[in-house]
């Protein structure tokens, strides 16, 4: 989704701000600006449409020189992507600008007022209205702050906002108000920095303070002030971030997908670390702050999420009813803060999110505690709103995932499920001790077999090499490994734009057969578990309709060489750990039909790392 940064100190604001917003291409854009207040007290303004090497080169060609500025990548909500509409957007009387994420609801109705009173618009967004009041509330002779928050009192709907003003040089005002998405404030020595993600200013300080709800905040080069939406003041932590920038880089990759499909071996240690006690056999997940008098208690637990994570939180409803036997239901929280759920004291609901500031999610994790569960969330981002607001969390420890199609993270969230169902398990007395160690020891085999697995990246490449002009997939599994048919599935479509559709393999003959011809490849999960057979004669079908089959198998196994076209072998697994080596296949195979296309792999068309608005 779109990014912001912003700049007061000593440095140039403009190259501040520029490289910061490189930092967060990885969110998805299809514009991008840069303001700053020139020495003069004028504002000087530059965007454009595409990506930011256009507004680089506008840069080099026409510099602008400052010591305060924002910025802004925009994913179009209102009006096209093009230069008029891309942010900062400037007040008519020029002397006020403003970068938005999220969505204005009732612009139509701001925007009809302020024209009745003779404010010419200039673009067709709802966020010109943020700066339009804002300029009309300074007329009234109040500072900066006071003109946002009064600004803010008539928005309706979620949104994140900075505002600078050329009467006040010296200020920045930034304010959040609901999930439109994140605030960072970076504090330096004698600079602060505002960004909506972490990467973007962790080149300059490790010292960060995140809004919550209904918060602003005043900053000027020698620190800052934080108040509610009422003006009240508000005592924040600042917290020291560990994440090294150098992280972020590709390195020797050519796309950061490739570089964080590669990670995952070491992003799965990273989540078992402190986590998994190998030497004792058990798990501990101190930041769930789990009481053992609800775990006892527990009817139910609704995982919510969105796309890739919504998948993982399938793969985790096997591993908790199994180890846990407690009831699971997974839903998409877009749609389950519209339905009324039952839910009550013995209801937990977990919410799966890599960026921790999906709006859907936070939206539903909102509902959920206003019923009263137990609110836990699995989250990659620290600090982030699905972080802060529950009753106990698990950092996936993923570090940066940059690529806009989720790779590590889903991953991390599945080995994480794994953990908490192993927990949940051991305290409802549903595991022996003996079952845990096992269950613990075999999470410790898991980083060791990805690892093996990316060994054999050539096989999938040339399998790519094959298939890369196909128009239709058909992904099949069955039991655990349905989810990662999904997920294969949702990967080719987001980074190719091939039209692939996941299946439980039982349900192909009630429908999806139909499609099965020699130019469908049909991709099928037959690793051995208990549903081996089955898998086997859900390939036997889709031959016997001429389907080109291409099985994700286990190692050794002759029958399926046999049955199938092509063979892409993966070392045996536990099988509830099974998903996390069978999607990785799936993942590479993806990137490389991508590349073969010459497809945008990092930042697919249409798509956004974290969807802020509904």
């Amino acid at each position: 989704m779109c990014g912001i940064v912003g700049y007061i100190g000593p440095r140039q604001a403009e190259q501040v701000v520029l490289m910061g917003l490189k930092k967060l291409e990885y969110r998805g854009y299809d514009s991008a600006g840069v303001a700053v207040i020139e020495q003069n007290g004028k504002i000087e303004l530059r965007r454009d449409a595409g990506k930011l090497a256009n507004l680089e080169q506008m840069l080099i060609a026409s510099p602008i020189k400052g010591h305060i500025g924002i910025g802004h990548t925009r994913w179009a909500t209102h009006g096209p992507p093009n230069q008029r509409n891309a942010h900062p957007h400037m007040s008519m009387d020029e002397r006020v600008v403003v970068v938005h994420n999220g969505i204005v609801e009732n612009y139509l109705q701001l925007r009809e007022e302020l024209e009745a009173e003779g404010i010419e618009f200039t673009s067709d967004t709802d966020t010109e209205v943020i700066v339009q009041l804002v300029e009309r509330h300074l007329g009234t002779g109040v500072p900066l702050i006071t003109a946002v928050r009064n600004t803010l009192r008539l928005l309706k709907g979620a949104s994140a906002v900075v505002v600078m003003n050329v009467d006040h040089p010296d200020e920045l005002v930034c304010a959040r108000l609901g999930n439109a998405g994140g605030i960072t404030l970076g504090i330096g020595e004698g600079e602060m920095f505002i960004a909506s993600d972490i990467p973007a200013i962790l080149e300059y300080t490790r010292d960060m303070i995140f809004l919550e709800n209904r918060q602003m905040a005043c900053i000027t080069q020698d620190g800052y002030s934080v108040t509610d939406l009422d003006g009240r003041s508000v005592t924040t932590e600042a917290h020291a971030i560990a994440w090294d920038p150098v992280s972020a880089a590709r390195g020797e990759f050519k796309h950061f997908m490739q570089k964080e499909i590669f990670d995952q071996p070491r992003a799965l240690i990273d989540t078992l670390g402190g986590r998994a006690d190998f030497e004792n056999g058990r798990v501990v997940l101190p930041e769930m702050n789990l009481d053992a008098v609800l775990i006892r208690q527990l009817k139910k637990i609704y995982i919510i999420a969105c796309g890739t994570s919504y998948f993982a939180g399938l793969v985790g409803k096997f591993m908790i009813e199994s180890m846990a036997r407690i009831s699971v239901e997974v839903e998409y929280a877009s749609e389950f803060r519209y339905y009324d759920p039952i839910i009550d004291e013995q209801t937990a609901v977990l919410a799966i999110t890599q960026s921790g500031e999906t709006a859907d999610t936070l939206a539903a994790m909102d509902l959920a505690q206003a019923k009263g569960a137990a609110l836990w969330s699995i989250v990659n981002a620290f600090g982030s709103q699905a972080m802060r607001m529950v009753d106990g969390y698990i950092p996936m420890q993923a570090g940066p995932e940059i690529g806009v199609a989720s790779t590590k993270a889903f991953t991390n969230s599945i080995m994480d499920l794994y953990l908490l169902a192993c927990l949940l398990a051991e305290a409802r007395g549903a595991i022996n001790k003996g079952q845990l160690s096992r269950l613990v020891a075999d999470a410790g085999h898991i980083p060791d077999l990805a690892g093996q697995v990316l060994d054999r990246d050539d096989e999938y490449q040339e399998l790519a090499n094959r298939f890369f002009k196909a128009n239709d997939f058909l992904y099949l599994g069955r039991g655990i490994n349905y989810p990662v048919a999904l997920e294969g599935a949702l990967k080719l479509k987001e980074i190719s734009y091939i039209h692939a559709e996941g299946y439980p393999a039982g349900e192909m003959k009630h429908g999806p057969i139909a499609l099965i011809d020699e130019t469908m490849p049909v991709v099928a999960i037959v690793t051995r578990d208990d549903l081996y057979d089955k898998m086997v004669s859900q390939v036997q079908q889709a031959k016997a309709r001429g389907g080109l089959v291409i099985a994700l198998a286990t190692d050794g196994d002759e029958t399926i060489a046999r049955e199938a076209d092509f063979v892409m072998h993966v070392p045996e697994a536990p099988p509830l750990l099974a998903p996390i080596i069978n999607v990785i296949p799936l993942q590479l195979l993806s990137y490389h039909i991508a590349v073969r296309r010459g497809a945008d792999v990092d930042q697919p068309r249409n798509l956004a790392k974290s969807v802020t608005v509904e």
